[in-house]
C-alpha cells in the first residue's frame, strides 16, 4: 500500500521517522510529507503559505527515517497535506495516512483542535483510511513502546480499512516492560491540557496552557493513559445528525422555482499565510 505520514510538531519530529519506519518495514511504499514548521492545534484547517499561487516545498527530514524513504517539508497545515495528498500532490495518491507521532497526548473532546488528528480527518473525508498517534509527553523517551503499539495500530486499520472513521491511538511514555497493553476507550470529558485567561489589557488578551491534574472517568481515554494503557478510539468527522430538537426552516416565494440552478459563490477552500521565509 501507499502510505503518507504527516504530523503538526514539524519535518523535524523524530516522531515521524519512528511511525515512517513502522510502515516501511510492514512492506508498504512509504513518502513523508510534513509541515515545515510547528502546527500545533491547527486542526483540519486548509491554511497554507503559497508564492506566485503555489504550495511552497522546502528540504526536510526527520532524524532516524530509514534510508530510501522520500521526504518534503510543505509549507501547510498538516489537514491541508493530506488534502493535497489525496490528489497526488506527493506522488501517487495514499491508500493510507498516518499522523503523528504527536509530541503530546491527543485525549477526550480537545482532539477537535488537533493537527494531528484534523490531518487523520481530513484524509478520511477524501476516502482515505487513517491512523493518527500521540505520545503522552511533550519530550518522549521510550520510543520503542511506541513502536511495538504502532505496529499493532497498523495490523488493524490494513485488515479493517474503517470507511469514514480515524484510528485515534494514544501511548504512554514508559518503557516496554511497564505497558499495561492496548485498550479500546472512550473519549474524556476533557484533555490533558487546560486553557485559562491569564491577564487582559487594552487591545490584547494573554491566555495560558498547562496539564492538569484531574480525576477522569473510569474506561476513558485519559484515564487508561494514565493507568498505564495505550488507548485506542474510533473518530468520525462531522456528520448529519438527524435527531430532535430539528433545526429552524422557512420558506420563501423562490421555493416556487425549485430545481432551477443558482449560481453560488464557493468561496475559498484556502487561506495563504505570510510570504515564505528561509527562517
Amino acid at each position: 500500500m501507499r502510505v503518507l505520514i504527516t504530523n503538526d510538531d514539524g519535518i523535524d519530529s523524530p516522531g515521524l521517522a519512528v511511525l515512517a519506519n513502522v510502515a516501511h518495514a510492514a512492506g508498504h511504499d512509504v513518502v513523508v510529507a510534513a509541515p515545515a514548521q510547528e502546527y500545533s492545534g491547527a486542526s483540519a484547517s486548509l491554511i497554507g503559505q503559497q508564492s506566485d499561487g503555489r504550495l511552497e516545498l522546502v528540504p526536510g527530514t526527520p532524524p532516524g527515517l530509514v534510508s530510501g524513504v522520500e521526504a518534503f517539508g510543505v509549507r501547510a497545515a498538516p489537514a491541508l497535506i493530506a488534502f493535497a495528498a489525496s490528489y497526488g500532490a506527493f506522488g501517487d495518491r495514499p491508500d493510507l495516512l498516518l499522523s503523528g507521532i504527536n509530541l503530546g497526548a491527543n485525549t477526550g473532546h480537545a482532539t477537535l483542535h488537533s493537527g494531528t488528528v484534523g490531518a487523520a480527518l481530513s484524509a478520511v473525508t477524501q476516502g482515505i483510511p487513517a491512523l493518527a498517534v500521540s505520545m503522552a509527553s511533550a519530550d518522549p523517551v521510550h520510543w520503542d513502546t511506541a513502536e511495538d503499539v504502532c505496529r499493532v495500530a497498523l495490523e488493524w486499520l490494513t485488515e479493517n480499512l474503517p470507511s469514514g472513521r480515524v484510528l485515534n491511538v494514544n501511548v504512554p511514555d514508559i518503557s516496554q516492560d511497564r505497558l499495561r497493553g492496548l485498550r479500546s476507550a472512550r473519549l474524556a470529558d476533557f484533555g490533558a491540557v487546560q486553557a485559562a485567561v491569564k491577564e487582559r489589557g487594552e487591545g490584547w488578551v494573554q491566555i495560558t496552557y498547562e496539564e492538569i491534574e484531574a480525576e477522569h472517568e473510569p474506561g476513558t481515554d485519559a484515564y487508561l493513559l494514565e493507568h498505564g494503557w495505550a488507548t485506542a478510539s474510533l473518530l468520525r468527522p462531522p456528520a448529519h445528525d438527524p435527531s430532535d430538537p430539528a433545526p429552524p426552516e422557512f420558506t420563501t416565494a423562490a421555493a416556487d422555482h425549485e430545481g432551477e440552478a443558482v449560481a453560488v459563490s464557493r468561496g475559498r477552500t484556502m487561506s495563504s499565510g505570510p510570504e515564505p521565509t528561509d527562517a
